[in-house]
């Protein structure tokens, strides 16, 4: 097992991990930016050192000072979390050639999975299905826009490196093909630093299915289910399960004999999820895969019983998987809403500023992951998610139930946030039946404006909150008070006392 662990992330990921390491008996290592300066995850680490800057390539993917905080404190490897530098397989290597262990899979590994076009071509070695589609690479821009029309509209144009819906656009007839090329390729330029992009078969109303595994250096894979993530806003998921609404066991055997072939193809070591979009015909198609532990992590741990973060670290140690396929069994349904410092009604805008309260919820069944406290302040230089709030229910049913009562609880005030949206999804009648896809938000929730009713949690906080900054404002008028009266030599009490008779 590893001594020291230095985590090359921030926020509730940061946090997650060192409770993991922890529990591990590994000490660790915080970096943080000067915006994360006063931030409560850089204090549970044994050590924190601050990065110069404020920008995420001047902080958290600026490798050179990360390697020289690593060598400085002895830290033997290195978390990247998810995000900035957990899919860089360049980073991957230039720990091994610094003599630090990368806490994720084999840079060969994270290659050729981390870039969808080398994915699909493991896939089809592997006999899963992939999207009809072609890798842009390989094509003009005119003979893209043929391939387009072959494939048949609507298309897909993504690029093949990175996530999170950046550098991805939905075209609709060949005459919106051009434009969105090229903006797809340059905003996969500006965010991963390469235009290369796939074109593909958009499939109108999906879902968007993904399979956890976990693999050892000894030959050992292993899946640990599905999540349903198609609650998604600008292709961001904003609300996960599992087990999904929409497989049956033998789709799920189905799917998930898939994903482990696919692993199994490339040797896979470490945590993965591998992604499939599933048709309403039941057809579902490989769509890529995360080379790292991802933001819906604890849905699976809930329902499983296993941690993954802790595993995670345990592979990259070397350690074998001390249980076998036939020993993991689902039990319950678990649910993740995504807290974001953002504003449904304004489009999604991120919302900057003071947290001036914050109280998380709590309770049985329900865990919360975050980052923040109140005083923590919410930049523009990284993204918005303050937490996340999991349930755990016997069923679907309940599981919903507990997170309706958390998030009511759930207390954030100073900056905006999706919590009254994430109610009304949870409220709604198509939602409750599992009748859900990718086009949710769009079909369902567009327009939206919250509702009147505000949680008696909520109005208690505000009361709270003022109450707190009227004996705030009372304590500095007394201070004035005092400084001016002590300021008067003549109405100062002299602590003289007449004792003559």
């Amino acid at each position: 097992m590893f001594e020291k662990i230095l985590v090359a992330n921030r926020g509730e990921i940061a946090r997650r991990i060192f409770r993991a390491c922890r529990e591990l008996g590994v000490r660790t290592v915080a970096i943080y930016s000067e915006v994360d300066r006063s931030a409560p995850w850089a204090r549970q680490a044994d050590e924190s050192y601050q990065l110069p800057g404020y920008t995420a390539r001047e902080t958290y993917l600026n490798q050179e000072v990360i390697f020289e905080i690593a060598q400085t404190t002895g830290a033997d490897a290195i978390h990247p979390g998810y995000g900035f530098l957990s899919e860089n397989a360049d980073f991957a290597e230039a720990c091994e050639k610094n003599g630090i262990h990368f806490i994720g899979p084999l840079p060969g590994a994270m290659r050729i999975l981390g870039s969808k076009a080398g994915a699909r071509l493991v896939a089809k070695q592997a006999n899963v299905p992939v999207i009809p589609g072609v890798d842009g690479a390989e094509y003009t821009d005119q003979e893209l826009k043929e391939a387009a029309s072959q494939i048949g509209y609507p298309i897909l144009v993504k690029a093949s490196s990175g996530g999170g819906g950046k550098g991805m656009r939905v075209v609709a007839n060949q005459g919106q093909f051009q434009t969105a090329l090229h903006t797809a390729r340059n905003e996969s330029l500006s965010s991963f630093g390469s235009d290369h992009v796939l074109v593909e078969k958009y499939f109108d109303k999906i879902r968007h299915i993904e399979i956890q595994i976990l693999g050892d250096r000894h030959g050992n894979i292993v899946h640990l289910f599905e999540r349903e993530c198609s609650i998604q806003r600008r292709h961001q998921k904003i609300i996960e399960e599992t087990p999904s609404p929409a497989i049956t066991p033998r789709l799920r055997q189905q799917i998930t004999e898939a994903a482990l072939a696919l692993a199994r193809t490339v040797g896979y070591i470490s945590a993965g999820t591998l992604e499939f979009v599933l048709t309403p015909e039941n057809k579902f198609y490989f769509l890529e895969m995360n080379t790292r532990l991802q933001v819906e992590h604890p849905v699976t741990e809930m329902v499983t019983g296993i941690d993954l973060a802790a595993w995670q670290i345990r592979l990259a140690a070397g350690e074998p998987l001390t249980f076998e396929q036939q020993d993991l069994k689902q039990r319950g349904h678990a649910l993740e809403c995504r807290i974001y410092a953002e504003d449904p009604q304004q489009d999604n805008l991120p919302s900057i500023g003071e947290i001036s309260f914050y109280r998380p919820a709590s309770g049985p069944g329900v865990r919360v992951d975050d980052g923040i406290e109140s005083g923590t302040l919410v930049s523009q230089y990284y993204d918005p998610m303050l937490a996340k709030v999991i349930t755990w229910g016997d069923d679907r049913s309940e599981a919903i139930r507990k997170m309706i009562r958390a998030l009511q609880d759930t207390v954030v005030l100073g900056v905006t946030t999706n919590i009254p949206y994430l109610l009304d999804i949870l409220a709604d009648e198509v939602f409750l039946q599992g009748d859900i896809s990718t086009k949710f938000l769009q079909e369902r929730m567009d327009p939206w404006k919250p509702s009147a009713d505000t949680s008696n949690s909520t109005w208690l906080a505000v009361a709270t909150l003022e109450s707190l900054e009227e004996q705030k404002s009372t304590k500095i008028r007394t201070a004035e008070r005092t400084e001016k009266r002590n300021a008067d030599i003549w109405g100062r009490d002299s602590g003289w006392r007449n004792v003559s008779g």
